[in-house]
């Protein structure tokens, strides 16, 4: 069983910067592979990033390509999501979501297994 705890979420203007933090429990994290996902109100989550739990390698959705960098550290159990360059669309409750194994080509809910509770990040224009 993993517990994640995400932090960092508040409101920030247009074009300003945000670094989200997921804490996970356990003493198995650098074998989990980790990812942000985000939920608009009215709208599916979807995916973000993700870090594979392979040598790290990552993968970002296209509309933060540039501007959003995820990572990890695996001796603090925490995975980052820095944002830069916020734009108002991207105001949406962040969540950090956990698997087994996996890899870059995880980005869809249904692959992963554990999910923190979420942190709301709002972009005013």
């Amino acid at each position: 069983q993993v517990q994640l705890v995400e932090s960092g979420g508040g409101l920030v203007q247009a074009g300003g910067s945000l670094r989200l933090s997921c804490a996970a429990s356990g003493r198995t994290f650098s074998t989990y592979t980790m990812a942000w996902f985000r939920q608009a109100p009215g709208k599916e989550r979807e995916f973000v990033a993700v870090s594979s739990y392979l040598s790290g390698s990552t993968s970002a959705a296209d509309f933060v390509k540039g501007r959003f960098t995820i990572s990890r550290d695996n001796a603090r159990n925490t995975v980052y999501l820095q944002m830069n360059s916020l734009k108002p669309e991207d105001t949406a409750v962040y969540y950090c979501a956990a698997r087994r194994g996996g890899g870059v080509g995880s980005q869809s809910t249904e692959q992963f297994d554990y999910w923190g509770q979420g942190t709301q990040v709002t972009v005013s224009s």
